[in-house]
């Protein structure tokens, strides 16, 4: 009998798993597009959870992707409240499954008819979504058959062992079976198939399957809290949301236990349906999350800053990324938002380094240079290394040009750290300039270098291509009579001719910092072209080639140094 029971419940895990994965497949990447784009306030969230749960029949895949929407910053931690709403109410359709159809249809007459119909799919489909569709009907029956066999299995057991009055005694034991049984599955939906299955068999009372009902809500948090482990403080925080929204909600469905019992009979009466022991659980599962959604919901806000103040770390390493998730590798368009929100960062560190480089104060502290040039190039490598995951599969046209965009923007701000590295070299054994004309050159040369810089910034709200490009030409006539300045200098006699080539180093190291960031600009304007116009690929080829043109660097096409 307890081999049955175990096979019985690994048929259980084995049809969830097949019934997850096919959905998940088959439905492509509508459900991810819904978790991103659902999410404006939490009243859509609550919505989109719910939708997406229901298709998925998997809150845990819904909680993972929403871990990883916010640690990529797609998502906000408050949006996520909604989703997580939602997504712990969508996961009741499993047991108004298992009541509905469990307890009132012969199972291996419809579980047999949808195997072979998946069979037949995923042999014919292949890896197309038919197949999937094939794996998810497989994975349909196959519950459905574990669930016959443990109706089986309860019923026997139900025969010889009576525990309808243990549960009065010992409810809390009952609360962590529940636990025990959902963190041993690692699927609620399966721990709840179970204890639904146990109670309408007469294996459990109605009372001890209601308080397994609440533990396996609470064990259910064990895979997000296995998430924490290791992950960002955005992922640790939207995982704590999960786990307090149904701690909360597993508390006050303990506390208000037999009111909400009585309250769930009255339901079925007022629904007209059979207070079968399945049915009512089914009704006491979706309305303790509806209590506990009715709860958590007004005190989000609250929640969400208690939260903001947990998981802050003394000291961030900037080289590690904080918008690559690979949750959203998959989705392409989220894939490049999130690519555009990193490159930003990027961008941060570049310009710290040359402004620090370009300082009026003197040469800055190698070492700071040496730290951000060590977190560049790990988050260069971090951005190719997403880029390659994202561009598997089938990528929309229109956003296809952004992606080798992005990794040209990434080596510009590379190489403005490396041409800082070189201008503080050049000035650390550079003597002052003694003439006061040359001196005023040069400084009035650094003080336009600034500007020029500030004004090359793509994420400021007063960013002008036509003002930059004005800047740069005035700042590109500057050098020109700053070299020849420096040179008359020279020949004159002016200045030493040693520390004339050192100037002359200097201001072509400041020259080459303002050219990158200039091109890298024009470029993040390339970029922003395919996620907020979503051009065709070839518009965005052709303004890459306008770009190239312009700033007489070669095309995109043309090769990569």
């Amino acid at each position: 009998m307890l081999l049955t029971f175990l096979g019985g419940v690994g048929l259980f895990l084995l049809g969830m798993r097949l019934m997850t994965d096919g959905l998940k497949v088959a439905a492509g990447d509508a459900l991810r597009e819904i978790l991103a784009r659902g999410t404006a306030t939490t009243g859509r969230g609550i919505l989109s959870g719910i939708v997406i749960t229901a298709g998925v029949q998997s809150s845990s895949a819904v909680i993972f992707a929403t871990i990883g929407f916010v640690n990529a910053g797609l998502l906000t931690l408050l949006q996520s409240v909604g989703v997580i709403i939602g997504s712990n109410i969508g996961t009741t359709v499993t047991s108004w499954l298992v009541a509905l159809v469990g307890f009132n249809v012969n199972l291996p007459a419809l579980a047999l008819p949808a195997i072979a119909l998946g069979v037949f799919l995923r042999i014919t489909g292949g890896d197309s979504r038919r197949g999937s569709l094939g794996d998810a009907l497989t994975g349909f029956g196959i519950f459905f058959l574990g669930l016959d066999v443990l109706k089986g299995t309860f019923a026997g057991i139900g025969e010889q062992v009576d525990l309808a009055n243990y549960a009065d005694r010992h409810l809390m034991l009952f609360v962590l079976i529940g636990i025990v049984l959902t963190v041993l599955m690692n699927s609620s939906s399966a721990a709840l198939a179970v204890i639904l299955t146990a109670a309408g068999s007469g294996f459990i009372s109605l009372t001890a399957a209601a308080a397994l009902v609440i533990g396996a809500n609470i064990g259910t948090t064990s895979t997000a809290m296995f998430a924490m482990l290791g992950a960002t403080a955005s992922a640790k925080r939207t995982a704590s949301m999960h786990v307090l929204f149904n701690v909360i909600t597993g508390a006050v469905a303990l506390i208000l236990l037999p009111a909400l019992l009585w309250l769930v009979m009255w339901i079925a009466i007022q629904l007209g349906l059979e207070a079968t022991p399945a049915t009512t659980l089914a009704i006491f599962h979706t309305v303790t999350k509806l209590v506990g959604a009715a709860i958590v919901w007004p005190l989000s806000p609250y929640l969400v800053r208690f939260l903001e103040t947990r998981f802050v770390s003394g000291e961030v390493d900037e080289g590690v990324p904080r918008h690559l998730d690979r949750t959203i590798a998959g989705t392409p368009d989220l894939a490049l938002e999130a690519l555009n929100m990193e490159i930003r960062r990027i961008s941060e560190l570049a310009r710290r380094s040359a402004f620090a480089a370009l300082s009026a104060e003197g040469p800055p502290p190698s070492l700071s240079l040496e730290r951000d040039r060590d977190a560049i190039q790990r988050l260069v490598i971090a951005v190719g290394e997403f880029t390659t995951r994202a561009q598997h599969g089938d990528v929309p046209q229109s956003i296809a040009g952004g992606f080798p965009v992005a990794l040209r923007i990434t080596q510009y701000y590379a190489n403005i750290v490396e041409r800082a590295e070189e201008l503080v070299r050049s000035q650390i054994a550079m003597p002052p300039v003694k003439d006061e004309e040359l001196a005023s050159a040069v400084a009035d040369y650094k003080r336009q270098a600034v500007h020029l810089l500030k004004l090359t910034d793509p994420y400021t709200e007063a960013f002008s291509a036509t003002a930059m490009e004005e800047a740069k030409s005035v700042t590109e006539d500057s050098y020109q009579q700053l070299k020849a300045t420096l040179l008359r200098a020279g020949v004159q006699d002016r200045i030493a001719v040693r520390q004339m080539v050192a100037r002359l180093d200097e201001i072509s190291a400041i020259r080459r910092i303002l050219d990158q960031a200039f091109k890298a600009a024009r470029y993040t304007e390339v970029l922003r072209q395919d996620l907020h116009q979503a051009s065709p690929a070839e518009a965005a080829d052709n303004a890459v080639e306008k770009v190239a043109e312009e700033t007489g660097t070669p095309g995109i096409n043309e090769g990569e140094k």
